[in-house]
Parts: structure tokens; C-alpha cells; sequence
């Protein structure tokens, strides 16, 4: 019997709880993921025979390992949640309930408020090299000039709100702000898809899903170095920096992403500073040289001809470890000289000859071992023009080493069929960064302490932003009230009333509102002016939201998605009769469809 296995206790979980589920049983299923907090996954069915097949009732649980031994518990529950009410009743009571609503009456019923009580969730798509090979993340790779523009087509999406990306050589991550985690994450998939002509079905193979609080605390591991190839590596940092960089000021790269992705700098700062997971630590680049040494013989390490195609930020650190393993002589080829340039001076010792692009076929030619790091996306060495070039001396191992830190790759994977050369690329990098774990795993324990408590502070600063609907919709409810009073007051008074008394009576309403207003506004700043908890903020938030029943109220949930879908109609300007209907059945599924998302 198939299954999948519990990292925390190591049990197979048979896949009868999904059958039992399938036919009408009510299961709940635990597991612990490596922080020790609870994922629920939970499949709850009510007279589930009624229920036609629908994609939404699959259940599906994936886990993977990252390069510090834990593993991480990505639930990707579609499950169908219906409330007490519908709960099979006994007896004549049944049978009525049977005879006046239908199964698709009921499934209205139970999630008739759904946007009312659902709230926005910070999820992340991703594929990273724990999950998925260098095949799948170069098809998915966008360029960081290209970063703004993918914020606004994932913002133009029916229930995406904010977006960010993250791609680098060993991830390409999606953070979106989702009004929905069910359909969000569907259409991020789909946009994917449809940008990288990846399927979806190999995207749902190879991605992981995690919302809120996980989302949070796996972007900060990031930041900090742990859940990079290289433990403590400080190039990821940048690149988190860069994201910020790129967002500022481009619509859709909002309050809750941005806040996210600073806070994220800010813990990788924090983490270098008061730990030593830095200290010794290798990058990308580094780890690059030395598997080329490790391949080497020894005999050769000051003799090879070294060549670095690219002298960006992963070539120049190439170029400054191979300085730093005794290489006198390098060659760089690169589209300008500026670059090489500015290393060449900072580098004095270390003869560094520049070469157009245009000549990187002589270069290789006369080269033993090709390191490669640029944007190019298309492939600088296939098997034909490596087959051209000629053979190595023994003295280096009789075959020309290529190490590919390019991510598209640069160099063809099936360059390694010919007997004269061996490619290597970021995904066998794992091989040198597996010696010294052991110490690195220790360090990244004393960083998950920091984290955590990051993690803390973070999640009460988004939860503070839930008190801001109630807020607006408070005031709403009372200008109402205050608008219809003084006009009904205004109509008794007559027409002749002067203008300075109609004022009086305005500012009157005005300020009794405001006055009114004010405690229940005092219970619900978040700012810290008061000495209040978090939890008594929003038990006081909940509290407001029965008094003044304004969870009967359209949801701002929902009237975002309908304004989001009304824009995309417009913009389109006219849709076919298919994507008519498709728009029918989401407005119909946001009323009252639920699907546990």
C-alpha cells in the first residue's frame, strides 16, 4: 500500500484515509513539520456520495528534504469543509432535509459567507534545486530587468493582490498576497505555465506551496543563508535586496510584500551579524573553483588555463577564488571591457586578459577548464562547436572541464557525451558544500532562533493590518447612519433653513460620530501607543464585527475580486463566450461555492 511518510515520526500514512474521506467518512490528519508546528491536513465530507467528482476534492501531500537534514511538510490540501449545519441528520429529520435542499444547495449554504470570514494570504510558489533539476528552474528563470513587469501581469491575475520574485541560479520563488490560497495559487501556476511553456502538470511535480506564517519563515531562511546551496553564502542577501530594489514604487509590490521582503533583509543582516554562519562559508562562485580543483589533477592546479566567460557578480567572484587558489593568469570574456576592467585593477597580482564574446571560441580552444556565469538564454556551447575544439593535454585529465553556473545553462547538457569533455553545472555544486555540514548545521540551529523570533514579530505586524477593514467599515456604517439622520432632521426643518445653521446642525452629526468613534477606534490602534496585546486588539476587532454585525457586509475580499475581474473585462474589451462562462462560474463560486481553499 502506497503512502507517504511523517518526517517527525517516521510512519507511513496509508492512503485509506483519503479512500475513507472519498466515501463520506469525516478524517482529520496531523502532521509535524521541522519547527514543530502543527499543519493540519483535513478532508471533511458531508454525504460525500452526493458530491459530483470535481477537481477541488483531491488531496495531496508532498515533502522535501533541505541540505541541512530536515525536512519541511508542504500541505497541498483541496479539501471541501462543510459546517454543522449540513451534517446528516437521523430519522425523519433526514428525509426532510433530503427532500427540500439538493447537494448543491447545500454546498451554497455552507459557504455562503466564505469571503466574509477568509482573509488574504501571503503564499509562495516556488521550485528551488531541493525540488526541482536545472532542466525545469532555467525554463522558469526571468531575468531581474524583467521582475517589474511580472509583478503587474501576476497583479493583473482575479486573486492576486501583491507579487514579488525572487530567481536566481538556485530558485525561482513567486510571494503573492492571494484573496484566495486555492485559486491564487492556481493562477500563478497556470501564469507559469503559460510564460515558460513548462506544463502544468510538471510545474505541480516539482513546485512547494507554503502560506503565511510558513511563507514568512521560509523567506527569511532564505535570507539568512540557510536554505541556500551553500549555508551562510551572502550573495542571496543581495538578491533579497534587489527584489526591494526592483519593487520600489511598481504597483502591486505593496504594503504586505514589501514588508515582508524588508523585514527578510533586515533578519539576514541580524543573522550574519550575531552568529558566525558566514564565517568561512563559500558561494556559488567559490564552490564552482573548487569542484573544478577537485576534478583537476593536483599536479595541474597552477599550470590549467583558466577561462571566465561573464564578469558580472557571480564571474567576478569566480575570477577572485581562482586568484585566490594561486591562478596567475586568467582570461575573461565578456561583452565590455568596463567590467574587466575595474577586477583588473582590483586585482593587481593576477594577469587578467580581456576578450571580446565575439572570440570566446578561440579562447575555449586554448582553455583546459571554461567557467561560465552570464544572462545569456541562449546556449554559448553545444556538442557540435565543443567536438570542434581541440583536445586538452593529459596533464589535466584529457578532457575540457566545463563549469556551468549559469542559470538558463550555457553550455549544452549533452556536451558530456563527447569523450573530451565533462560538464558540470549548480546542481553538482552539492558535492563540494557536503564536506563541512556537519559545522554548518550547528550554526544554521543558533540562526533559527533569531529567526523565529523574527518570524514573531512579523506575523503580529500582519495581523494588526486584519484591524484596518473593520476600521473603514465601522466609519462607513456610522456615516450612514449619521447622512440619513441629517437628512431626515434637514427635511423637518424645511427649505428656509440659513446656511450657517445647516452647518451648525453638519458639524453637529460630525463630531457626535467622531466622539462616538473614538474608544472604539483607541481599542483597535495597532501602533503601539497603547499598551495593549495583539490578541486583545483583535478579540476588541471581533468584538466590533458582531456588535455592529458588519460581517453581513460585502466582504472587502470580495469586493476586490469583483473589481479585479471587472478590470480584467474591461481591459480585454471583449471576451469570448467560453471565457463569459468561466467569469459566470468564478462570480458564482465566490458568492457561495466553497472548496476548503
Amino acid at each position: 500500500m502506497q503512502g507517504f511518510r511523517s518526517s517527525s515520526a517516521e510512519k507511513i500514512i496509508p492512503n485509506c484515509f483519503t479512500m475513507a474521506a472519498a466515501r463520506g467518512f469525516v478524517t482529520s490528519l496531523s502532521v509535524n513539520n521541522y519547527n514543530n508546528s502543527e499543519q493540519k491536513l483535513k478532508m471533511e465530507f458531508c454525504n460525500a456520495s452526493s458530491i459530483p467528482d470535481s477537481p477541488f476534492l483531491s488531496s495531496k501531500t508532498r515533502f522535501f528534504s533541505n541540505n541541512l537534514g530536515f525536512k519541511k511538510v508542504i500541505s497541498e490540501t483541496r479539501s471541501l469543509t462543510l459546517d454543522p449545519r449540513c451534517e446528516v441528520a437521523s430519522g425523519a429529520a433526514s428525509k426532510s432535509m433530503a427532500s427540500s435542499l439538493s447537494a448543491l444547495e447545500l454546498l451554497k449554504t455552507s459557504a455562503a459567507d466564505r469571503y466574509t470570514k477568509e482573509t488574504s494570504s501571503i503564499v509562495v510558489v516556488g521550485l528551488n534545486f531541493h525540488t526541482a533539476p536545472i532542466e525545469i528552474r532555467e525554463k522558469l528563470s526571468i531575468p531581474e530587468a524583467q521582475w517589474p513587469q511580472v509583478i503587474g501581469e501576476l497583479c493583473a491575475l482575479n486573486h492576486i493582490e501583491e507579487a514579488a520574485v525572487l530567481s536566481t541560479c538556485n530558485r525561482m520563488e513567486i510571494y503573492v498576497v492571494a484573496l484566495s490560497q486555492h485559486r491564487g495559487v492556481k493562477e500563478v501556476t497556470e501564469w507559469m505555465s503559460k510564460i515558460s511553456a513548462v506544463p502544468v502538470s510538471d510545474i505541480c511535480q516539482h513546485r512547494f506551496l507554503l502560506y503565511n506564517k510558513d511563507a514568512t519563515q521560509h523567506l527569511f531562511e532564505v535570507s539568512a543563508g540557510l536554505n541556500s546551496l551553500v549555508v551562510g553564502e551572502g550573495q542571496i542577501l543581495s538578491q533579497v535586496k534587489h527584489v526591494v530594489k526592483t519593487g520600489q514604487g511598481v504597483p502591486g509590490f505593496d504594503r504586505k510584500i514589501s514588508g515582508l521582503f524588508k523585514h527578510a533583509i533586515t533578519v539576514g543582516k541580524r543573522v550574519r551579524t550575531e552568529t558566525s554562519i558566514s564565517t568561512g562559508s563559500v558561494s556559488v562562485s567559490s564552490a564552482a573553483v573548487e569542484l573544478a580543483l577537485m576534478k583537476l589533477p593536483e599536479s595541474s592546479h597552477a599550470t590549467a588555463r583558466m577561462l571566465v566567460v561573464g564578469a558580472g557578480k557571480m564571474g567576478k567572484l569566480v575570477i577572485k577564488h581562482l586568484a585566490a587558489k594561486g591562478c596567475t593568469k586568467i582570461v575573461v570574456a565578456n561583452r565590455t571591457l568596463d567590467k574587466v576592467a575595474a577586477i583588473q585593477k582590483e586585482l593587481k597580482d593576477v594577469e587578467i586578459v580581456y576578450k571580446p564574446l565575439s572570440e570566446i571560441l578561440a579562447c575555449a580552444a586554448e582553455s583546459d577548464v571554461v567557467f561560465t556565469s552570464t544572462a545569456s538564454e541562449t546556449v554559448l556551447f553545444t556538442k557540435e562547436i565543443v567536438q570542434m575544439l581541440p583536445p586538452v593535454s593529459s596533464e589535466v585529465g584529457g578532457r575540457r572541464l566545463f563549469v556551468d553556473i549559469s542559470v538558463p545553462r550555457n553550455v549544452g547538457s549533452c556536451v558530456s557525451d563527447l569523450e573530451t569533455a565533462q560538464v558540470y553545472n549548480v546542481d553538482d555544486l552539492k558535492e563540494v558544500v557536503a564536506s563541512n555540514k556537519e559545522d554548518r548545521l550547528q550554526k544554521a540551529m543558533d540562526a533559527q532562533v533569531i529567526i523565529e523570533d523574527e518570524v514573531k514579530e512579523f506575523e503580529a505586524w500582519k495581523d494588526s493590518l486584519e484591524t484596518v477593514p473593520t476600521i473603514k467599515k465601522l466609519r462607513a456604517y456610522s456615516e450612514r447612519i449619521r447622512a440619513s439622520e441629517l437628512e431626515k432632521c434637514l427635511s423637518k426643518m424645511g427649505d428656509d433653513i440659513p446656511k450657517n445653521q445647516k452647518k451648525a446642525i453638519y458639524d453637529l452629526s460630525v463630531g457626535i460620530v467622531n466622539k462616538l468613534l473614538h474608544g472604539p477606534m483607541q481599542h483597535l490602534r495597532c501602533d503601539g501607543s497603547e499598551n495593549r496585546s495583539l490578541s486583545e486588539i483583535l478579540e476588541n476587532m471581533h468584538a466590533l464585527n458582531r456588535i455592529f454585525n458588519l460581517d453581513t457586509e460585502i466582504s472587502v475580499l470580495e469586493q476586490k475580486i469583483r473589481a479585479k475581474i471587472e478590470q480584467n473585462q474591461n481591459r480585454s474589451g471583449s471576451l469570448s463566450s467560453n471565457s463569459h462562462k468561466n467569469f459566470g462560474i468564478l462570480l458564482k463560486l465566490d458568492k457561495g461555492w466553497g472548496n476548503g481553499a
